[in-house]
């Protein structure tokens, strides 16, 4: 291979272990005898529209895109295996973790969450981190970030959330106002925006970045007894973050970094792997807990519920065309194994509809027909059918209606959620006013050093410039009431960032 690298050397690649070449033929498997032009009225008439070989050819060039996800838009993955390391059959019931040693496949997407399909993959921008895990009990997605916090609490705001994101309706242009007004608005996005403006806010590449679940999940044990629980992924090979600067040079000389370093990595034998780690709590701690236990935008102390080691995943093959396996990969919180389930955290609960939804939108009703997303070792039986892009048989001459007598797929008592007690009065519980900085004051005070501290000030205050003065005045307030220095020096560099423009 000489010099070049796996992901540049791609089709010699292929055509070294291809050998022979293929018949050519159509989409419906008809060999293709010319295909150098289209059939025309001798060399300068019209097209004949009898030329099935075009029309198979252009019909489907014209289907080729698929809607880009809504977020998490630009991404790159692998597959691997997930392998139980420790005992936890005492908290969790789900076979994936039954014995020590054993190995489930899965497959990992990694994204940006705000850009779109052709964004730079060193933008400061939290990481998708979503893992499929293809247990015999139908598949587990576990689908968080590089953070173990959120920006918001409450899932009614993540839709303008996203839109802040996102372009300006008017100018298609990202809006540095939008995004700080909203931002400064909802304090309880401080959390996220300090970790995201600090150092881990542009990682090097995805291989050297942690994975969380973020969410509140709970476990359930063979006894029917549960417990609340957070999945973190560590990196194996450790944190690595790229200085602004870097970011911003690869940005436009390299913008596809983090999915050239994956793949090559792969494809040279350096498989990535993370150590899946869980915290614990249980029913009686979360309803005696200062904090709310169920608020993403919260951590939990790893002192009072410190990390317990579960398994190691590992990513040791690329995928063999990134559309079919990366593009049309399909994750949902909703699907989860018996032993693990959803607790009340607001914005998991929000969650659970709202992928499975954009996904019936953006790839079809039955998206979990696809190979990619399609259960290994267990087939759906249930009463579904019918639909566009159906692929399976459909149910076969089985019943189509439940509840039937005559031997449809049936319910069984040992699979039902663990029973959960609810009480209070149904109403819209406004949040914004609950604790907003007293974990981000720990943040800036025992996670960050000094260096780091100056990094995130600069970040902030080389963003948040653009914003209006109002908007830059609110942004201060909120650093200030985290730590009086965190607002103090955001501000010294606004200064200076205004006086500039205003000597311009």
């Amino acid at each position: 291979m000489g010099s070049r690298e796996h992901a540049t050397n791609q089709l010699a690649d292929y055509a070294k272990g291809k050998g022979s070449e293929d018949q050519l033929t159509t989409s419906g498997g008809v060999p293709i005898g010319q295909k150098l032009a289209t059939m025309s009225v001798g060399p300068r008439g019209p097209l004949l529209l009898k030329d099935h070989t075009f029309v198979d050819e252009m019909s489907h060039f014209d289907r080729e895109r698929i809607p880009e996800r809504v977020v998490h838009a630009k991404g790159g993955g692998a597959f691997g295996y997930f392998e139980v390391t420790h005992d936890i059959t005492k908290y969790c019931k789900a076979k994936i973790f039954e014995t020590v040693g054993k190995r489930t496949p899965m497959g990992v997407r990694f994204s940006t969450v705000g850009g779109e399909s052709g964004s730079a993959d060193t933008a400061r921008d939290p990481r998708g981190f979503a893992m499929k895990f293809y247990t015999e009990e139908g598949n587990w997605d576990l689908v968080g970030n590089n953070t173990p916090i959120f920006f918001i609490r409450d899932p009614i705001f993540f839709p303008s959330f996203i839109h802040t994101q996102k372009r300006n309706p008017q100018t298609h242009l990202k809006d540095p106002d939008a995004f700080w007004d909203f931002i400064t608005l909802r304090p309880e996005t401080m959390h996220q925006v300090s970790f995201l403006f600090a150092d881990r806010g542009t990682p090097d590449g995805f291989r050297f970045m942690n994975g969380y679940g973020s969410h509140t999940f709970k476990m359930v044990n063979a006894d029917g007894e549960s417990v609340f629980c957070k999945f973190h992924c560590k990196t194996d090979q450790g944190i690595k973050n790229l200085p602004a600067s870097k970011a911003n040079e690869l940005a436009g000389s390299d913008p596809d970094y983090a999915l050239r370093d994956l793949f090559n990595a792969i494809a040279s034998g350096d498989f990535p792997s993370w150590t899946m780690k869980v915290q614990i709590m249980t029913q009686k701690e979360a309803a005696d807990a200062k904090v709310n236990p169920f608020d993403v935008t919260k951590t939990w102390s790893q002192t009072e519920y410190p990390l317990i080691e579960v398994g190691k995943f590992v990513l040791n093959r690329n995928p063999v065309n990134y559309f079919a396996e990366i593009e049309q990969i399909a994750f949902s919180p909703a699907h989860m194994p018996p032993g693990i389930e959803a607790s009340p955290d607001k914005m998991l609960q929000g969650r659970l509809f709202s992928y499975s939804d954009t996904h019936k939108h953006r790839l079809g009703p039955n998206y979990l027909q696809l190979p990619v997303n399609r259960c290994n070792g267990c087939e759906p039986k249930n009463y579904q059918r019918d639909g566009p892009m159906c692929s399976g048989d459909n149910g076969g001459n089985a019943p189509n209606y439940f509840p039937n007598s005559f031997s449809g797929p049936q319910q069984k008592p040992c699979f039902v959620e663990a029973e959960e007690e609810c009480h209070g009065h149904a109403k819209k519980y406004e949040s914004g006013e609950e604790d907003n900085y007293s974990q981000v004051t720990v943040f800036w005070e025992k996670v960050l050093n000094e260096e780091s501290r100056r990094n995130l000030c600069e970040n902030i205050a080389g963003h948040l410039k653009d914003a209006q003065a109002f908007i830059q005045k609110r942004a201060i307030y909120h650093f200030t009431q985290i730590h009086a220095d965190y607002g103090r020096m955001v501000e010294e560099l606004l200064n200076k960032h205004n006086a500039a423009k205003s000597n311009m």
